[in-house]
Order: C-alpha cells, then sequence, then structure tokens
C-alpha cells in the first residue's frame, strides 16, 4: 500500500459520499471526501492520491473535467480513476472516459463488495507501481552517482562464470 496515500471520493451529494465511505470503510484506507470539482483538484495537486472515485456529473467542474486534468500533469497521469454515474453512460462519455485512461465507468449505486473489490486492486497496484518507481529512480542516482554498478545480463553473467563451452 503507498505510505501516506489516500483515496480520493467526490460526488456532489453527501448522501452518496456517506454510501461510498461506508462501503471502503472496511478496507481500512484513508478516504478523503469532496463535494466538487474544484475541491478535488486541489486535493490532488497537494499529492498523495493513489485512487479517485469520482462522480461524473457535478455542476461546474465535471468528473470528465478533473479526469482531464489529472491525465494531463506528470506527477497525476497513473492515478487510477472509477467514473461512477448515477445515470445510463452515454457511449459518448464511455468513450470520452476509456479515452482519458480511467480505470472504470460504474453505475450508481455501486454493489459495495464489487466496489471494495475494484478499489483494493487498484489502490494496492498503484502503490506497487509507485513503489518500484522509487525504487529504479533510487537506482538511477545511485548510478549517477556511481555508488553502484549497473546491473549485469543474468544469462551472459552465468555464461562468463561457467567459462567457454566445451567442444563437440
Amino acid at each position: 500500500m503507498l505510505t501516506n496515500s489516500v483515496i480520493l471520493v467526490v460526488d456532489d451529494h453527501r448522501d452518496t459520499l456517506f454510501a461510498l465511505e461506508s462501503a471502503l470503510g472496511p478496507l481500512g484506507y484513508p478516504l478523503v471526501s469532496v463535494s466538487n470539482g474544484d475541491d478535488a483538484l486541489r486535493v490532488i495537486l497537494r499529492g498523495n492520491v493513489g485512487l479517485i472515485l469520482l462522480d461524473v456529473r457535478m455542476p461546474g467542474v465535471s468528473g470528465l473535467d478533473v479526469a482531464r486534468y489529472v491525465r494531463r500533469l506528470e506527477q497525476t497521469r497513473s492515478i487510477p480513476i472509477i467514473l461512477l454515474t448515477g445515470f445510463d453512460v452515454s457511449r459518448e462519455t464511455a468513450a470520452a472516459a476509456f479515452h482519458l485512461g480511467v480505470a472504470d465507468v460504474a453505475l450508481k449505486p455501486i454493489d459495495p463488495l464489487t466496489l471494495r473489490t475494484k478499489v483494493r486492486y487498484l489502490f494496492e497496484t498503484y502503490g506497487q507501481l509507485k513503489s518500484m518507481q522509487r525504487e529504479i529512480d533510487e537506482l538511477r542516482s545511485q548510478l549517477k552517482a556511481g555508488t553502484t554498478k549497473p546491473p549485469t545480463d543474468s544469462h551472459s553473467e552465468r555464461r562468463r562464470l561457467r567459462g567457454p563451452r566445451p567442444e563437440r
């Protein structure tokens, strides 16, 4: 799991926020809930968001607008997003959502078990991705500083240690 990361839940209806928080509570992940797109962007830009549950239709900045903005920034581009809608998803909305790289578009009310399963998978997978990226960045900085030797190809290393092949 991501250290200090939160799941951001965004919906303009308080009862829906409460239902989503209740459904996700058993997972034990830290949640931050906001009721509009502007507040969602503020939370996202502060960092440490590991997953976004986002209502599509909100007054002002819509869920798709938030998703577009998140995908434009390098530091937020890979955050998984689940779009939530209380209406049937039109082909145009679904196409726009998947073009933006959202993980899922779910119809409200969403089954709590299904939601927890999706959230657990996406949140933990994103945490693993970020952890591996930190390790890669650390290794690159060590290589630049000269404190670590570059990795060798294990197959060629085994062949080197084994010596030349006997002739047949």
